[in-house]
């Protein structure tokens, strides 16, 4: 009798919120946290569209710091369907297109949720400081946005997110574990060091195949013999472009270059893009450009992607380079700190927090939380990839022969059932 009258009273009360709050539109506009709203085009998929600015502390911890406004963009399929919670590592802006939907939403029939990250987008702090971009200040973002808009929805939640954004999914689960049903991270790696360790013995001995690997390293080791023709290239190109490099010539041909093989594996480009040592110098910087642009070793490139070297600085760490091919025909050194002191403003000082990395693997060794991961096999993250134990909670899918491009629509049909029957089981949806 008494959980007759639990379910009854629960039932009372889901009734009286949604009776209160007639639409969403109506419901957004009683929550004091959202400053702003817009109505957005959507597609057909959703029945509406919203972008707020939510207003959230600097400071978690200490509210009195001050705020600043952080978007959100909310896309309405049904006040009792599941939600999609995009927790974004970086810009959250192209939710706003409105042909955009979340390959989880279809798939679940549900309503969808992206935010920008703090101190990204149209999510910076004004003035800034840098001091308030952490990992529990970002966590927390998201779950005030889920907490305020789990008074509105009253289906299942689960939270997504790629690449960096895979490590915001399972860095928040760490630490609000309650605050949803389920979390897929794609991509997601977990590294214990700003240079890692692990992506470069990756990149020698396992992304793609031996024959693969070898014809990548001789196009490097091509470009760096010859560095006398292509350095006068990549000066014309930066000037061309209008780009201002934070390295000279010399060592800026050095790191276009060995950055070429982190990025030819992690978006899976086809070994016969390669173009062969005789096609021709035009033909073999191009493509060494398209694949390492210097774009991101320049002024423009820094500057868009500025939030996030400071938190792979100070928490989430990040790659190194293996020189040791090609020391006989670098300009530079070493490249051992080079994150640091390439992309970080010479009067900050970031110390990198290894207790971080270090509590969410312990967090994932012990959790109950259901995780569903997802990887490319020559993706060089996968290298520091989480590992999971064999427990119930946990499915990790590595795409055979995948990259940093991996996704559930593009699994083979046997992982793609995998996966489906999974969330069938977690969301107890019927098949």
């Amino acid at each position: 009798m008494k959980r007759f009258q639990l379910l009854l009273l629960l039932l009372l009360l889901s009734t009286f919120v949604f009776a209160q709050y007639p639409s969403l539109e109506a419901f957004l506009k009683e929550q004091p946290q959202v400053k702003s709203i817009e109505k957005l085009e959507t597609n057909d998929f959703f029945n509406e569209k919203y972008k707020i600015m939510v207003e959230q502390p600097l400071d978690h911890q200490h509210p009195k710091k001050g705020t600043f406004l952080q978007r959100v963009v909310i896309c309405n399929k049904g006040v009792d369907r599941p939600v999609v919670f995009i927790t974004e590592g970086y810009n959250g802006g192209y939710a706003e297109n409105p042909r955009y939907i979340n390959e989880l939403s279809p798939i679940l029939e549900a309503n969808q949720i992206c935010m920008d990250h703090r101190y990204f987008g149209e999510s910076m702090p004004d003035p800034l400081n840098w001091d308030y971009l952490t990992v529990r200040n970002a966590a927390a973002d998201h779950h005030e946005v889920i907490q305020m808009m789990k008074k509105y929805y009253e289906g299942k939640w689960i939270t997504t997110g790629i690449s960096k954004g895979g490590q915001t999914v399972v860095y928040h689960r760490w630490l609000y574990p309650d605050d949803v049903d389920i979390s897929i991270p794609y991509v997601a790696p977990l590294n214990f060091g700003v240079e890692d360790g692990r992506h470069e013995p990756f990149i020698a001995n396992i992304a793609g195949t031996p024959e693969g690997r070898k014809k990548v390293r001789d196009l490097q080791l091509y470009v760096l013999k010859h560095r006398t023709e292509f350095v006068p290239m990549l000066k014309k190109y930066c000037e061309e472009k209008q780009l201002h490099p934070r390295l000279e010539p010399e060592a800026l041909l050095d790191f276009v270059v060995l950055e070429y093989s982190y990025g030819f594996w992690q978006y899976g480009t086809p070994i016969n893009a390669i173009p062969a040592t005789d096609a021709g110098d035009d033909v073999i910087f191009d493509h060494l450009v398209k694949i390492s642009s210097p774009m991101y070793l320049s002024d423009e490139g820094v500057n868009i992607f500025l939030s996030f070297y400071i938190q792979a600085a100070r928490e989430l760490g990040y790659y190194g380079y293996d020189t040791e091919p090609f020391k006989d025909y670098l300009h530079i050194k070493t490249a051992e700190g080079w994150m640091t002191k390439i992309y970080l403003p010479k009067d900050l000082k970031v110390k990198y927090q290894p207790k971080t990395a270090l509590a969410v693997k312990k967090f994932i060794d012990t959790t109950d939380s259901r995780i569903l991961f997802i990887y490319g096999e020559w993706d060089p993250w996968s290298a520091s990839a989480f590992e999971v134990p064999q427990k119930d909670n946990f499915l990790k899918i590595v795409k055979p022969e995948g990259s940093h491009n991996a996704r559930i629509g593009n699994l083979p049909e046997d992982q793609k059932a995998l996966v489906k029957a999974k969330l069938e089981e977690w969301l107890e949806m019927k098949k």
